[in-house]
């Protein structure tokens, strides 16, 4: 005897619920956002130290090449050797007038390798070029 229930014994839900799903897939984005900026900085560089105080402008537009101590460069995340460089950065020059390349090289990286780097920014009409440092102990923000 059913009095107060309006419904049948046996009922199939035709309905999925999605709600695990978005919160799973939220989760795994801010995973993404959050590691992103290590998987980039990750390499084994040591970056010279420079006691003058950090530049206040915005780095995440401008083009990144890293020599490590192996002499083994990277511009933007793509591997690449002494010949490809000239080649790539004038493409670059082409494709993305006006921006920014900071040099990210290795502290106990000759000196010489860091001027070739230079010279070829130079020849590929590259003008706003920058070299990253850390701020040393007597730099003041």
């Amino acid at each position: 005897m059913r009095r107060f229930s309006k419904r049948a014994a046996l009922s199939t839900v035709s309905e999925i619920n999605v709600t695990p799903l978005l919160d799973l897939a939220f989760v795994l984005l801010i995973i993404f956002i959050i590691t992103t900026p290590f998987i980039e900085s990750s390499s084994d560089l040591v970056i010279p130290v420079s006691g003058a105080p950090p530049d206040q402008r915005d780095n995440s537009k401008a083009a990144i090449l890293s020599i490590n101590a192996r002499r083994e460069m990277t511009f933007e995340g793509e591997p690449l050797g002494q010949t490809e460089l000239a080649v790539r950065l004038a493409r670059f020059a082409v494709e993305r007038p006006g921006v920014a390349v900071v040099v990210r090289a290795h502290n106990q990286l000759p000196v010489q390798d860091l001027v070739t780097v230079m010279d070829a920014l130079k020849m590929a009409r590259i003008t706003r070029v920058g070299v990253l440092t850390q701020p040393g102990e007597g730099a003041t923000p």
